[in-house]
């Protein structure tokens, strides 16, 4: 295992693809034909200057660097300029025997037109083993080089080389102390935090005189699209949304404003950048920017805030088992604590331990098995263990919550060097179902979440939260993710959203039949029983007895689950179409050139998108509803019985026209006091964090196979 340092300097004379003369360059930086980086994007300039670090690991010195260089175009395929290759071998001895960079010139190439002048790139570049990342193990090898330079002639230097690794190893295992800026690494410096306001004065590109605009924003890897807005040259989004920020000195957020045309290519209205390193920290900056190649402006508020608590490292250096970390960590989550920055509301640590019995992806029969451990749009990645389907990971990965309700994603993927990685396997776990400082082992799911695939992952998870904060934090609008699938057109989604939407209104429809049969008294003592409640109640009804009737409701499910006659019923029905999409899917996909089924129907596809989609939020929001008085995540339910309290208290107390006094100053001078807020309904918010009936069998955990027992194991092997 080797460590490559390279240092991306700059492009000379590079070659112009753009129509002034130009091109906006960024490098692309291979091994094995796994890409490893890419740089930040120079715009208008042929000779860029980037003075960008990238540490690579590299596991044998065969495969040589390939450097390729490309002109960005937004929303188009990127023009390439130029390739080179750099042979990792003739790096080796001098980066070994005297630990300094070497300085580089790649003459860029174009294969089909060897003979064109493309320029130059040119690196700054180390190469390490891996062993020796230590600074005092290379100055000791160093020095006792250079006392026997006298000594020894150039050949016998050369020779000694093959003998470096033992060194290192004799080293290592003489060094058992290692320093935590090692063994743990942060993975961002500092998060910006950007609010798209509005849009002003846009440019009309539909025949009507307007447009259906929206925004994508780009900071490096990482994208975020904002809702669309029809009809309008002034749009008002009120959307927030945070990046990470991996530079110290900051980076440029490249912004695009574009017009929704359905069933053809969106049309660009502008652009504009945001330079991070000309805006002051931990202070919130209004920026009205011009869109350049277009018309208009858009109004943001960004800021820079300090790195949160995520991180990497070894599973010796454990933050909750340091009694000095983990008393620090309860301090900043204390009940004490509470308006002392709202949106952290917790920690969260993740130990990866191993997997086993996974699934074979090569031909080999074995599986190259790395893990990815996802929190809302925070992902890390351990490192990969070769040729194994038991891999021993031992990593520690910590998380600032934003969010109690999130939920923590962990998949298994096989690493192929010339293609995209495999899927292995993957489990779902909502914060608030952990339990603490328990070693787990979760069976793996398939790529829908219905049901077992080949293997188990062992996971020991510990989340400390402000309950006051994770409550607050309830009712305002959920983080949306950056990566999210592209919505498809699926018979079996199509009518799974129906049959759901269907229940919850035939839920309605009995009610109805139910009262109606009881002004038909076809049970006479149920209708006058029905009838005497009936005068009972419109006598002496009052407001406050509305949230009166949901808190019994409440709390006649809470006994019911404690006492054991827990009415919540497994959704068998729900499992038996998730499992027949899952196998719908699997034949489309083989029989998609044969039906044809969705290229027949590809003229109304949005629309029976859009149908589709409006289905499942139908079904969703009833479905919410129905989960929260059944208790499936008691911390929602307990949450309402105390809003519920509070709003039942304020009605009978107060009456009713002081009440919709207050609400209506607040909503007509809310924009007055703040003019930037974003928009949300507290209702709506918290009912976004129950989940729905799929949602719940999507996050059912699973019982592991006794067979993966590691007991179970012992015996049958003694047997």
């Amino acid at each position: 295992m080797y460590q490559l340092d390279i240092t991306l300097r700059r492009g000379q004379s590079l070659a112009a693809r753009d129509r002034g003369g130009t091109s906006d360059p960024y490098v692309k930086f291979k091994i094995g034909g796994k890409e490893i980086f890419r740089s930040k994007i120079i715009y208008k300039n042929l000779n860029p200057v980037w003075e960008e670090k990238a540490c690579i690991l590299v596991d044998h010195l065969r495969e040589p660097l390939y450097v390729k260089v490309f002109d960005y175009d937004f929303g188009l395929q990127d023009d390439f300029m130029g390739s080179a290759f750099l042979d990792l071998t003739q790096l080796e001895l001098n980066s070994i025997l005297y630990y300094r960079p070497m300085d580089v010139t790649l003459t860029l190439k174009d294969p089909h037109y060897p003979d064109h002048d493309l320029g130059v790139i040119l690196l700054s570049v180390v190469l390490t083993p891996k062993e020796g990342e230590h600074k005092d193990v290379t100055m000791l090898m160093r020095k006792s080089w250079k006392r026997s330079s006298k000594e020894f002639s150039e050949n016998e230097v050369v020779g000694s080389y093959f003998s470096v690794k033992s060194f290192f190893w004799r080293f290592q295992t003489q060094s058992l102390r290692l320093s935590d800026v090692h063994r743990k690494s942060h993975l961002w410096r500092g998060i910006v935090s950007i609010t798209l306001i509005e849009g002003r004065d846009l440019k009309a590109m539909d025949s009507n005189g307007l447009s259906d605009p929206y925004v994508k924003f780009r900071l490096g890897h990482q994208k975020y699209k904002s809702k669309i807005m029809p009809k309008t040259l002034n749009p008002q989004w009120r959307e927030q949304f945070d990046f990470h920020l991996y530079e110290e000195r900051g980076g440029i957020i490249d912004i695009t404003a574009w017009d929704k045309d359905a069933g053809k290519r969106d049309d660009f209205i502008g652009r504009c950048q945001v330079d991070l390193s000309a805006l002051s920290r931990e202070q919130t900056h209004k920026l009205e920017l011009q869109l350049e190649e277009g018309e208009g402006h858009l109004v943001l508020l960004v800021t820079l805030t300090a790195s949160a608590t995520v991180s990497i490292s070894d599973l010796s250096v454990n933050s909750l088992e340091d009694q000095k970390e983990r008393e620090e960590i309860l301090k900043r989550y204390s009940p004490l604590r509470i308006f002392h920055n709202l949106k952290d509301v917790g920690f969260l640590q993740v130990k990866v331990i191993r997997a086993e019995g996974l699934m074979a992806a090569d031909v080999t029969g074995k599986s190259d098995p790395f893990c990815v451990v996802e929190l809302n749009n925070d992902r890390l990645l351990t490192h990969t263990v070769y040729k194994n389907l038991n891999p021993d990971w031992n990593k520690v990965f910590t998380f600032n919550i934003k969010d109690i309700h999130s939920v923590l994603e962990v998949t298994v993927y096989d690493e192929d060097r010339d293609r995209s990685a495999d899927f292995l396997g993957k489990v779902a776990i909502p914060l608030l179902s952990i339990q603490n400082g328990e070693q787990k082992a979760y069976v793996l799911k398939n790529k829908q979440l219905t049901g077992p695939t080949k293997g188990v992952i062992y996971l020991e998870i510990d989340v400390i939260f402000n309950a006051v904060k994770a409550s607050l934090r309830t009712l305002i609008p959920k983080e949306q993710k950056y990566i999210e699938e592209e919505n498809r057109l699926s018979k079996q989604l199509l009518l799974r959203n129906f049959i759901r939407t269907k229940r919850c209104v035939m839920v309605l429809v009995n009610a109805a039949y139910y009262v109606n049969s009881c002004f038909d008294w076809d049970s006479p003592p149920r209708s006058l029983a029905a009838f005497v409640l009936f005068l009972f109640v419109v006598w002496n009804f009052e407001l406050y007895m509305i949230p009166l009737v949901l808190l019994l409701l409440l709390t006649w499910n809470y006994f019911l689950i404690i006492s054991g006659k827990d009415n919540r019923q497994r959704d068998t029905v729900v499992e038996d179409m998730l499992e027949d999409e899952e196998e719908e899917d699997d034949k489309d996909d083989k029989d998609s050139e044969k039906k044809g089924f969705i290229n027949k129907i590809y003229a109304i596809q949005e629309v029976c998108i859009s149908v589709q989609n409006i289905l499942d939020e139908v079904a969703s929001f009833g479905e919410r509803i129905k989960n929260t008085f059944n208790w499936t995540v008691p911390f929602l339910s307990w949450l309402a019985i105390v809003a519920l309290c509070m709003f039942t208290v304020i009605l009978y107390f107060i009456p009713l026209r002081y009440i919709v006094l207050v609400w209506g100053i607040n909503k007509f001078t809310k924009k007055l006091r703040c003019p930037y807020a974003i928009d949300n309904n507290e209702l709506l918010d918290f009912l976004s964090r129950v989940p729905s009936d799929i949602q719940v069998v999507q996050y059912q955990e699973l019982k592991p196979d006794p067979s993966h027992s590691p007991c179970k194991r012992k015996k049958n092997n003694l047997g």
